[in-house]
């Protein structure tokens, strides 16, 4: 079975549970927050690991999560390691914060910046895409190196409208 499937259906799962339990707004909450902290390399290669066993891994995460996120949450967490799935769990979040999005339409887009943006520049960004999602989630990104401009990116299209872009348009038009 893919990586996908696998994590397409866990998500699916605890989707169900969240809607029965009305609990979805807060264990998407604690879903973002747990996929952030699966980027530490330390957590990542533990999970991975082999070599520890499925019950030192729920306790090492037990003593991080407990308490702080949604007992939904931390059984979910549970189960994946005692199924011996936790090295799908980044995999598992990102489909049940995309099944998250899809169940309360709601668009997402990357934004990448060579500077930090005001809200009224932000605002006018999320009028221009006239989209026809109830809301907006924009992720920002800074990169320097575009030096001005912006690159939007939004599901598999990707529109480009930094100043190094031009110039390199422009380099390419000359040679």
């Amino acid at each position: 079975m893919s990586a996908s499937t696998i994590a397409d259906r866990y998500a699916k799962s605890l989707m169900d549970t969240c809607v029965e339990q009305n609990k979805l707004d807060v264990i998407y909450n604690d879903i973002k927050g747990f996929k952030g902290t699966l980027d530490n390399q330390d957590l990542s290669m533990m999970l991975k690991s082999p070599i520890i066993n499925a019950e030192m891994k729920w306790n090492a995460l037990n003593a991080v999560y407990s308490g702080k996120v949604d007992e939904l949450t931390l059984n979910f967490i549970k189960l994946v390691v005692k199924k011996g799935r936790e090295a799908y769990l980044p995999t598992m979040c990102d489909a049940f914060i995309n099944q998250y999005r899809e169940k309360k339409n709601i668009a997402s887009a990357k934004l990448i910046t060579a500077t930090k943006l005001t809200e009224e520049k932000l605002n006018s960004i999320k009028a221009s895409l006239n989209l026809q999602a109830s809301s907006l989630e924009i992720e920002e990104e800074i990169d320097e190196s575009l030096i001005g401009g912006f690159i939007i990116e939004m599901g598999d299209k990707r529109y480009d409208a930094s100043v190094k872009h031009k110039l390199n348009k422009l380099r390419k038009s000359f040679s």
